[in-house]
């Protein structure tokens, strides 16, 4: 997992509440495993008409929010199913921030794991961030600070220091397992001296 420290971007803003999973990344694409080429598919029952062509007031469709590396949404964002599809889709289209008032809870633990930064606040405070948007102006996010930087403003934020820490060095579910291999083939190698029989073919 790549890591994430710092992030400067013009923000897309999504004004939709309780946007779940399924219109993240639609049940149609969940065949694939791989966390790659899912970007394209992206919102697609309301990014693309019935002939699969790009709708044009679609802001993720639109120069220069097509290349937004941060989204802007309405509360409840990622209800509905645990698909982890979601995160992937957001990530493979370059969208590697979510700012929002709340989020389901998986989708928000999710994010984490796939090196997305998901950020809670208030509905005052992403007003004033519209604003950037408005404009096409980028903003600034600074993890390690846990703030947003936008004119000569500035905003604080709050995450988890377990998960900034898995953000801050690319750690997901497997990297942190692996930091832990010594104490595994330490353990293993106890319980076979101990227990030998169960090794047996």
């Amino acid at each position: 997992m790549k890591k994430f420290n710092s992030l400067k971007s013009i923000p897309a803003y999504l004004p939709i509440m309780n946007i779940d999973t399924d219109m993240i990344i639609p049940k149609q694409f969940l065949k694939t495993i791989k966390r790659t080429g899912l970007g394209k598919n992206l919102f697609f029952e309301i990014r693309y008409d019935n002939d699969g062509k790009e709708i044009k007031d679609f802001v993720l469709n639109q120069e220069p929010y097509n290349k937004s590396k941060i989204l802007i949404t309405g509360k409840n964002f990622g209800c509905g199913s645990s698909r982890e599809h979601a995160p992937w889709a957001l990530a493979d289209f370059g969208i590697t921030c979510v700012i929002s008032s709340s989020y389901a809870d998986i989708f928000y633990n999710n994010c984490f794991k796939n090196g997305i930064l998901p950020i809670v606040l208030e509905e005052e405070k992403i007003k004033e961030l519209l604003e950037y948007f408005k404009r096409k102006q980028e903003i600034s996010i600074d993890l390690n600070e846990e703030k947003i930087f936008f004119g000569n403003k500035e905003i604080k934020f709050e995450i988890d220091s377990f998960k900034k820490k898995c953000l801050l060095e690319g750690l997901d579910d497997i990297a942190l397992s692996l930091e832990k291999e010594e104490k595994i083939f330490s353990f293993e190698k106890n319980l076979k001296n101990q227990k030998p029989w169960i090794f047996n073919d």
